[in-house]
């Protein structure tokens, strides 16, 4: 174990949620009002009863992102889109506020800033996520790198919807193409002259999920958002929370063609890039079919697709059946490319 923080530690995989796991959640406080979800369940935010079957949902996030903006996005609509999302993969569609503080560094461009803010008030829209209050500070030169973001959301729902719910028989559900947000930062980063539209995936996609959720909520067992350490990672997660393996059929993995030729040409493997607007659920399996339909029903979800099965055999494994053999999918130490959001 090294006793350093590494670039690894911030990227999605097995070594970052080790580190939360021994640094952070170990003595986190008890006393929590019965029915909790807290820090130590490691979700996509916490869930607090305030009622007779309500919670309150919060979730908080920091944005670190090289280059700022980039194909499809920019770091504004990233750090709505990204807290708005998580609180939607716990069941929390409708936002009740967001916080923002900024984080600048000494001679950061304010036309670039005001280009950011105005990306923060478009996404804020066409997510109904009203910021309310917020923070700004300036570090000095060299202390930070341009811009960080940290937004913090607030919902409220009358089901919470865990990373852990997945059982044997249900099946797997993506609501997109796989692999767009970090092949996209990729090529702009490194200036990379490749073929096709490559762009992220950057949006909030509460509307996509609260669609769902009103008419086949119970059929929905778990979800996640596949963000850093992409598919391979949440999934991997969820699958050792719930007890359960995965077997996905590779035939069925959405994958534009453009980000295939991409990361087939750089060596690296789709399912554990980043995404950020797509979700991974769990769903029953007879009504699987329903829940594809209504996703395809929203912009956001035409590509949606079922791409495994739940097992009881190997649990925590991800297997991939080729068609001609079946493969384990790693879930990755860290992120390939860090600063991807």
């Amino acid at each position: 174990m090294s006793d350093r923080v590494m670039m690894k530690h911030g990227g999605g995989g097995r070594a970052m949620r080790a580190l939360i796991e021994e640094i952070f959640v170990r003595g986190a406080p008890d006393g929590l009002p019965a029915g909790t979800v807290g820090l130590a369940a490691m979700d996509d935010g916490a869930a607090i009863p305030i009622g007779e079957g309500r919670w309150l949902v919060v979730t908080t996030d920091s944005h670190v992102i090289s280059p700022i903006f980039f194909p499809g996005g920019d770091i504004g609509r990233l750090a709505v889109s990204g807290t708005v999302n998580d609180l939607a993969m716990m069941g929390a569609t409708s936002v009740l506020a967001l916080t923002c503080a900024v984080i600048l560094e000494e001679g950061f461009s304010r036309d670039e800033l005001e280009r950011v803010q105005v990306s923060v008030r478009a996404t804020c829209k066409e997510a109904s996520a009203p910021i309310v209050t917020g923070d700004t500070k300036v570090m000095r030169r060299g202390e930070i790198d341009g811009v960080v973001l940290n937004t913090t959301g607030i919902g409220i729902t009358d089901r919470v919807v865990r990373d852990s719910g997945l059982r044997p028989g249900d099946r797997i559900i993506v609501t997109g193409t796989l692999g767009d947000h970090g092949i996209a930062v990729l090529a702009t980063r490194h200036a990379l002259d490749l073929e096709g539209d490559l762009r992220s995936d950057v949006a909030p996609i509460a509307s996509m999920i609260a669609h769902v959720l009103a008419r086949h909520g119970a059929a929905v067992t778990a979800m996640k958002d596949p963000t850093r350490g992409g598919l391979a990672s949440a999934l991997s997660e969820m699958a050792q929370k719930s007890g359960v393996g995965v077997v996905l059929d590779q035939s069925a993995l959405p994958i534009a063609d453009e980000v295939r030729a991409a990361a087939e040409l750089l060596g690296i493997d789709p399912l554990v890039v980043a995404n950020e607007g797509k979700a991974v659920m769990g769903v029953r399996a007879g009504e699987a079919d329903a829940v594809i339909a209504a996703l395809r029903e929203h912009p956001l979800g035409r590509n949606a697709a079922i791409v495994g099965t739940c097992t009881s055999e190997r649990v925590g494994a991800l297997v991939i059946d080729t068609g001609f053999g079946r493969r384990l999918l790693t879930e990755p130490e860290g992120e390939l490319l860090p600063r991807i959001c």
